[in-house]
């Protein structure tokens, strides 16, 4: 089975490019995360980065408040591929500094910059150097005026913050920016991501912010920006997790490839198990996870413990087992290919998913030099 195209039509933005990275426009919707360490331990960033990009991320944001911090951004900077967003509040030199030290993006809120020249003086320099911003509304850290106006953060709140600091960019002719309106609370943060998409046209971040730990941080996020995702809106997201970032990726990952709006590694497909398994569904599911996380190469693999699911998820996936007694059907390509006893059944489906994973990047990999081949 090849991975079906998504039906979602997304809302049509601008295109701005992070490093490398395109976001917006037609691109495909990113995935990042942000690093927890000091940003002044360069050792431990660097090492968390790496993992954050070997889990998938297309970018990582840093933060960086302090100058000694930019200064650690820049020995970082050297020693990673990964396109690198500074995250900024309040001292405009230190946007200058990272600037000048390689930084792909510019996460500030132009308002709480201080003074016009200030301000001026960033978009100058992310000019010159062809940098975009990102402007980060919160719902945590509202204007006092707005605060007032509203008496309490609420999606119109959220807006009228952005398009505020989205004034003060067009005022100074700078339109290479996205865009974030984050809350806590998922009604909010859904109906201020639908209000601001039809008012202007820049590409959106997307995130429920201080979601929570692992789990119900997972569950929050997904609903919000499913439903999002679901309308077509989103150009980049983050998942914002008290947990591990690695697993912020995982999770942006997985939701986007829910959704069929990028595909990358291995899509189970596991039924829960019940009294009619005929092998260990969970511990099976649980170890080929970890045990295929390298693998990159887009894949549908069901795992279905009887008789009842099991040939027709098979029949549509790249590789399928149904769980049979005494033994169990393997399916490739959706024809029944052979039987595998329950003793070695994980290491089994390893060597073989792993092996029809690398001839599909062959053939992938043909594709590719024969359309190439055809432009030319």
């Amino acid at each position: 089975m090849t991975t079906k195209d998504s039906p979602i039509r997304r809302r049509r933005s601008r295109q701005i490019m992070v490093g490398n990275v395109p976001v917006g426009g037609d691109a495909p919707i990113s995935v990042q995360s942000m690093t927890n360490t000091e940003t002044t331990d360069v050792e431990a960033t660097v090492a968390q980065i790496r993992r954050i990009a070997d889990a998938g991320a297309d970018m990582v944001r840093v933060s960086v408040p302090t100058m000694d911090a930019a200064e650690a951004f820049g020995a970082i900077r050297r020693r990673v591929d990964l396109p690198l967003v500074a995250d900024i509040h309040f001292d405009y030199k230190i946007a200058l500094r990272v600037a000048d030290l390689g930084v792909d993006c510019l996460r500030i809120n132009p308002g709480n910059i201080g003074k016009e020249e200030r301000v001026r003086a960033v978009v100058e320099k992310a000019r010159d150097n062809n940098i975009p911003i990102r402007i980060g509304v919160n719902a945590g850290s509202l204007e006092k005026s707005l605060q007032r106006k509203y008496g309490e953060p609420t999606p119109e709140a959220l807006v009228e913050s952005a398009l505020r600091h989205v004034e003060i960019l067009d005022r100074l002719d700078f339109h290479n920016f996205k865009l974030s309106l984050k809350a806590s609370d998922v009604f909010m943060a859904v109906d201020a991501y639908r209000l601001i998409a039809g008012q202007i046209d820049n590409p959106l971040h997307l995130g429920i912010t201080e979601a929570g730990g692992l789990r119900s941080g997972t569950v929050k996020s997904a609903v919000g920006l499913g439903a999002l995702l679901m309308d077509g809106i989103g150009d980049t997201l983050r998942i914002s997790l008290a947990a591990d970032p690695v697993e912020e990726v995982r999770v942006g990952w997985d939701l986007l490839k829910s959704l069929r709006l990028r595909s990358k590694g291995i899509n189970f497909i596991a039924c829960p198990s019940c009294s009619r398994q005929n092998f260990d569904v969970i511990g099976t599911i649980n170890a080929l996870e970890e045990r295929l996380e390298d693998v990159d190469v887009p894949m549908d693999v069901s795992i279905i413990g009887c008789i009842v699911n099991g040939p027709g998820e098979a029949k549509v996936s790249d590789m399928g087992l149904t769980g049979g007694s005494p033994r169990n059907l393997l399916y490739i390509d959706g024809k029944p290919n052979r039987k595998l006893d329950q003793g070695n059944l994980v290491d089994e489906l390893e060597s073989l998913i792993r092996a029809r994973a690398k001839e599909k990047a062959a053939e992938q990999e043909q594709l590719i030099a024969r359309s190439q081949g055809n432009s030319e």
